[in-house]
């Protein structure tokens, strides 16, 4: 973990958050980016995030600030690695626990091998549909907009590549995974598309980034320690910073 006081945020630094459950990756971008600019007292900083994570998951977030804004392509580039959970027996229209169940399945016939046999069908490379609550641009705007409009969105399967993927714990209906994988996987298209396998349908129940390359979610920061790091209370007279997004 850096020394946030002696930090060079113009010069360039990468920190490590660990993104609240929530919290969209823009709102820890702005929030962080507001700190940073009381501290150097200067609008003139540029805070960029390396790989957006969804609202309803948790964990690693690679920020960049100054010149080092220029590496993110290269972080975004590397290997993820993500634990959680997946609901077996129902789906829902954004695979994860941010829409309503819409259809749910009989899940009797599932059994500890079929789980592991599928689990195993995925490794390597696959053809994924992206969901639909996704910010994949279409005319300048995220789908996920048109989505939440009721409007019809079309995607088009993109290929990644799964590199490690386990079901640790199973609890019918909830599987506990570990999955590493490419830049550009959705995991809550691997948690539907484990469910049609397994005829019966499925979604993320709860979801976790632990690695981005190197970077590790251990090493990473909560976003309420940087704000106090960075701009320790009696230094500044305004107390917003600690306020979650709304």
């Amino acid at each position: 973990m850096i020394n946030i006081q002696s930090a060079d945020f113009q010069a360039g630094t990468v920190l490590l958050i660990d993104k609240p459950l929530l919290w969209t990756s823009f709102d820890a971008v702005n929030k962080l980016r507001h700190a940073i600019r009381r501290r150097i007292g200067t609008k003139k900083i540029k805070v960029g995030h390396a790989g957006t994570l969804d609202p309803m998951a948790t964990g690693l977030l690679i920020i960049c600030t100054g010149k080092f804004t220029k590496d993110i392509d290269s972080y975004q580039s590397q290997e993820k690695e993500y634990t959680g959970t997946f609901y077996i027996g129902a789906t829902r229209p954004s695979h994860d626990m941010e829409t309503e169940i819409n259809e749910t399945f009989d899940n009797q016939h599932i059994t500890d091998k079929l789980i592991h046999e599928v689990c195993k069908s995925f490794i390597g490379e696959q053809s994924q549909l992206p969901p639909i609550y996704s910010a994949i641009k279409k005319d300048g705007e995220p789908i996920y907009k048109a989505a939440r409009r009721g409007e019809e969105v079309e995607v088009k399967p993109r290929q990644v590549h799964i590199i490690e993927f386990e079901i640790t714990k199973i609890e019918m209906p909830v599987l506990h995974f570990r999955v590493k994988c490419s830049k550009g996987t959705y995991i809550r298209s691997l948690a539907y598309d484990f469910g049609k396998r397994l005829e019966c349908g499925a979604y993320l129940a709860s979801l976790r980034r632990t690695k981005i390359g190197n970077f590790n979610v251990d090493n990473a920061m909560s976003i309420e320690y940087f704000i106090q790091e960075v701009n320790p209370p009696g230094e500044n007279d305004e107390n917003d910073e600690n306020e979650s997004p709304t």
